[in-house]
């Protein structure tokens, strides 16, 4: 199996095929569907040998089969397995083994449905950090009403510095640049106000900094939680605390609105004609904000690159977190942002952080 280099003729990715709660089909089906438009990739397959071999041999897979290698892995990583449990007993677990090699450079990146805390610990083991980024971040995709935009961080760091929020923000415009193909992605950070004395002292003086920061876009200020949905900012940064609660929050009102909309179209033989109706424009309508297309986080600030998948999601939408590795990949992502941190004031990443815990 041929390395990654840029620019080469293969991406390899390694893939924890057992990882999620459809695995390991829907990781197969998945690689399947990302090489159709994407026909450089080549893929490790981390798993139980005899099932993945199963899952090569079905119909549809022939093009995968032939870029494909199987790598045997005689555990598998829990959803309820706590972290520092999986860490300790999953160094022969898909998982472990998918982000090792990577960290051995045998492949680019690491796509995971599996469990999101162990993925995350287990990246950082295997994984170094990044030189000149203090703490990870968590990013992923939002839908907006001006198409999807980035929000960060996620929660792998709960409490920021002002020097934390600043190095999101220059990991997250150039994430937006490589997987959007946004150009000069616009960059804001997420506060109770516009204003600029609103806020916490951190959040201010981040805003202060980031005056002098260099980054692949422009960074227009504050924004606050109604600017997710209006698509405010190209990437809209914050902590982990709050980026949590917000992304589930607009999880949520999504799921409660496409529930009422099923409930209501169901709820006499007037709306059931109504849904026949408006069914085919409103599926149309809805499809920019289904999940699937949103799909594949990213764990910044390490050198490698780790994707994490939704653990419940289809192949559709494991082939949209390997599409979102292959960006990053073709992009030169990390190189990106090693230079973009280096071209940064000193003032902008010196601050101290003894009042944020690790």
């Amino acid at each position: 199996m041929g390395r990654h280099a840029v620019g080469g003729s293969e991406i390899t990715l390694a893939i924890d095929a057992m990882g999620g709660a459809h695995a390991p089909p829907v990781a197969v089906r998945g690689a399947t569907l990302a090489l159709q438009d994407h026909p450089r990739l080549r893929f490790l397959l981390f798993g139980d040998e005899q099932a993945l071999a199963h899952e090569l041999k079905r119909k549809g897979n022939a093009a995968l089969r032939s870029v494909a290698e199987i790598c045997h892995a005689p555990d598998r990583v829990a959803d309820d397995d706590k972290p520092s449990a999986a860490v300790r007993r999953g160094r022969e677990s898909s998982m472990w083994l998918a982000l090792q090699a990577v960290g051995e450079k045998r492949a680019i990146a690491a796509v995971s449905g599996g469990n999101t805390g162990a993925f995350m610990a287990m990246a950082r083991l295997n994984l170094k950090p990044m030189e000149g980024v203090h703490r990870p971040a968590i990013a992923s995709f939002l839908p907006s009403a001006k198409g999807p935009i980035v929000l960060l961080d996620l929660g792998a760091t709960v409490q920021c510095s002002a020097r934390n929020l600043v190095e999101f923000a220059i990991m997250g415009t150039a994430f937006a640049h490589s997987v959007l193909d946004k150009e000069n992605p616009t960059c804001a950070l997420l506060n109770v106000g516009e204003e600029d004395v609103k806020g916490h002292e951190e959040l201010r003086e981040a805003a202060r900094l980031m005056q002098n920061v260099e980054i692949s876009g422009a960074f227009i200020g504050f924004v606050e939680g109604h600017d997710i949905a209006q698509g405010g900012a190209d990437v809209i940064v914050t902590d982990g605390f709050t980026g949590n609660i917000a992304l589930k929050t607009a999880e949520g009102a999504v799921n409660l609105l496409n529930d009422t909309l099923r409930q209501r179209l169901k709820a006499s033989p007037l709306s059931r004609l109504g849904a026949l109706l408006v069914g085919p424009s409103l599926k149309r309508g809805l499809s920019r904000y289904d999940p699937r297309h949103h799909n594949g986080a990213v764990f910044l600030g390490l050198d490698g690159l780790a994707i994490k998948s939704h653990g419940r999601m289809d192949e559709i939408g494991f082939a949209r977190a390997i599409e979102v590795a292959a960006a990053l990949s073709e992009h030169d992502f990390l190189h990106q942002v090693q230079d973009a941190i280096a071209r940064q004031p000193d003032q902008a990443t010196a601050q101290s952080e003894s009042s944020v815990p690790a």
